[in-house]
């Protein structure tokens, strides 16, 4: 029985009141409870008197709670094949739930979890929706990190097909939210993910093309559907560079290259919840091919804005790193950093960006914690030892030469860790004066650079190479006289490389 106060200065507050109770219990709007136009308004009705009642306010509340949470279970549960969107409608529900919840003891991580679930995978490239999300998830921030801190962290792989379908209008809230997605669990898929964006839109691309508007069907009902082949076989095609034929219209009955249900390519790359780090597959043979065929196809406009969102994400997400993040954890991202300097999307402006990124996080991280340098030592001479690899890892060797000689190999008290990487030095210096002379080089991908391009990324990896080892021997005394060795070798070298006219070693001597 509602106080004299609400039944008689708070009317419309019963009318709003019936008019849910009513719609939440209409089986006649069970397939699509959202498609009525007033519900949303009078939920925010309801909403705003709570918000606004004085003395009458844990009342209002208590009568309010049963209604709207058997109204966003129906909302939530409603058949994939409604019409009218329920993005809205459920988060304002939720921040009713956020807001009142201590007052009716419900714990809205259960509600959290089933929107993200329920709606957002079938309504996540719908643009008010996703902008209404991201404005929640902001707007929520401390209240999210402090009660529900998993939340955001577990769902960052629907919160990225969200940004892909979206584009860059979302950019700057989205920036704003990445933040939240770093955890523990999520913080290197969260980097690999981001590096992949393009990938991602690719991907949704061809889904969209196969299957409709991707606005209200979930990928997961797509990829259960009666005819799944047709979807699977279009990730194939977009990973391996396979061919298929157009099977619109039907089941497909042709087995010949269906992926399975469990291929990691596809359910890693359009999962909706992190399950931790899957296997990329960019030693795959095909897989360079297929991404310069779509290079070579005219770009949509999302993807275009992926490729120049996904550094600015990349800036976001090593700027937290830095800030926030324990050495245990830069320490398994290091590693993952290098191995993905050259392996990525190949459009040369992204590249170039996000190479750039990597470059400036890396410097960034051995500043801060030089120590790393000595833990990291296996990986850091395994990169080194690719240096005449391709023009990318040269450019990684650079760096890391650079932060060998500039941090002491991790400091003075790591003798041993800056012994053996100055032997890493010492061969990576012998060997690229030993094919300079020979006018050799490891990798037939340098022949398209031209002999003088080569010949000056060799001087300059020889500039690098001598800086770190004399800036090693004068941290670490011990390494002077292999130091002096090494440099007489150095000045005893006449030429980087065959003469441009004669295809002999010409006179003029190394300039370091």
């Amino acid at each position: 029985m509602a106080s004299p106060k609400l039944a008689a200065g708070d009317g419309s507050y019963d009318f709003h009141l019936r008019s849910l109770s009513a719609a939440s219990r209409d089986s006649a709007a069970a397939a699509d409870p959202a498609s009525d136009p007033n519900l949303l308004q009078s939920v925010r009705m309801v909403f705003e008197m709570c918000k606004e009642a004085k003395g009458a306010n844990d009342e209002m509340v208590a009568r309010a709670f049963p209604v709207m949470n058997k109204l966003f279970q129906r909302c939530a549960a409603a058949p994939t094949l409604s019409t009218a969107s329920t993005g809205v409608l459920l988060l304002t529900i939720l921040q009713f739930f956020l807001d009142f919840g201590e007052a009716v003891l419900h714990d809205a991580d259960g509600s959290l979890k089933t929107f993200f679930r329920s709606c957002l995978s079938r309504e996540f490239s719908d643009p008010i929706v996703a902008e209404r999300t991201l404005e929640f998830l902001i707007a929520n921030k401390t209240k999210i990190l402090n009660s529900f801190p998993t939340l955001v962290p577990q769902f960052f792989p629907l919160l990225l097909k969200l940004i892909a379908s979206n584009g860059d209008r979302l950019d700057k809230k989205f920036s704003e939210v990445l933040p939240l997605m770093m955890s523990a669990g999520s913080f290197l898929p969260l980097f690999l993910s981001l590096m992949d964006l393009p990938m991602l839109v690719v991907a949704l691309e061809k889904v969209e093309r196969s299957s409709g508007t991707l606005i209200g069907s979930s990928l997961a009902t797509i990829q259960k559907s009666a005819a799944p082949e047709m979807l699977l076989a279009l990730m194939d095609e977009a990973y391996t560079g396979s061919s298929i034929e157009d099977q619109s219209g039907n089941s497909g009955s042709d087995d010949s290259g269906r992926l399975d249900l469990a291929d990691p390519m596809f359910l890693d790359l359009l999962k909706d919840e992190n399950d931790g780090i899957a296997a990329k597959h960019w030693t795959s043979p095909t897989i360079s091919s297929t991404l310069q065929a779509t290079l070579n196809s005219p770009q949509s406009d999302r993807l275009k804005q992926s490729l120049k969102m996904a550094p600015r994400f990349l800036t976001v997400y090593f700027a937290t790193a830095l800030q926030d993040v324990n050495n245990s954890l830069l320490c398994a991202l290091i590693p993952v950093a290098m191995s993905r300097y050259a392996a990525m999307f190949p459009d040369k402006d992204f590249s170039f960006e996000v190479r750039k990124k990597l470059s400036d996080f890396l410097l960034a991280a051995f500043q801060r914690s030089p120590d790393i340098i000595a833990l990291l030592k296996k990986p850091i001479t395994d990169r080194l030892g690719e240096a005449h690899g391709n023009p990318a890892k040269m450019e990684l060797a650079l760096h890391l030469c650079w932060a060998i000689g500039e941090h002491g190999a991790g400091g003075i008290k790591h003798k041993d860790v800056a012994r053996e990487l100055f032997e890493n030095l010492e061969l990576l210096l012998y060997e690229n004066l030993a094919t300079s002379r020979l006018g050799l080089s490891q990798d037939p991908g340098f022949d398209s650079m031209g002999a003088s391009s080569r010949k000056s990324s060799q001087a300059r990896l020889l500039c690098f190479v001598v800086t770190a080892i004399a800036k090693l021997a004068t941290c670490h005394n011990e390494l002077l006289p292999r130091a002096r060795v090494s440099l007489a070798k150095l000045l005893s070298c006449r030429s980087l490389g065959p003469g441009p006219q004669t295809g002999e070693s010409g006179s003029a001597p190394v300039t370091i």
